[in-house]
């Protein structure tokens, strides 16, 4: 059996609740859902949250997924969604302030990270509202009109926040290399 009709089949036993089959699936994406919940959390233990939340999504929904498109990209919509879920719930108290367009020179797109890891825990020493905005603008391609629509704000205050999140992005890396070279 190739690999495509195996992952019918795995979903067709989830969507009539076979707990062996929805191990399976959790521990075959739980990878995949916790390195996209990491981008879009404060902490592991947030990212554990959001895994499993979308999870519960997923096997409640299972049965919607159309089996001619990408189970994965339907699974990371979810992982993003149930991300930005939990973070509106954090940022009914925090307070954005709207600012006008700064131009900024893009400094961030040439810097090269050896390793995934350091990108997680760079994005996790973002505020939340320069995480969301960073995440769903650079990892995950959002126009800052969507941005500002899924998270309320305007579509400036969307690119000052994705501007600002790039300079303390380039900020931490300078720490990190020079924490590296003492």
């Amino acid at each position: 059996m190739d690999g495509q009709k195996q992952l019918i089949n795995l979903i067709k036993r989830c969507s009539r609740g076979d707990r062996k089959a929805q191990e399976h699936l959790y521990y075959s994406y739980y990878g995949y859902c916790i390195s996209i919940a990491l981008r879009f959390s404060g902490t592991r233990e947030m990212a554990e949250e959001i895994v499993n939340d979308s999870f519960l999504k997923i096997f409640t929904k299972i049965e919607s997924h159309n089996t001619d498109k990408s189970f994965k990209a339907w699974i990371r919509k979810i992982v993003v969604n149930t991300a930005l879920d939990y973070n509106r719930k954090d940022l009914r108290n925090f307070y954005t302030v709207e600012l006008i367009e700064e131009k900024h020179d893009s400094v961030v797109e040439n810097i090269e990270f050896p390793h995934a890891e350091e990108i997680i825990n760079l994005l996790q020493k973002l505020s939340p509202m320069y995480r969301l905005v960073f995440n769903l603008h650079v990892m995950e391609g959002y126009s800052h009109e969507e941005i500002a629509q899924m998270l309320d704000i305007s579509v400036n205050t969307s690119r000052s926040n994705l501007s600002r999140a790039k300079e303390r992005v380039v900020e931490l890396v300078e720490k990190q290399r020079l924490y590296a070279k003492s």
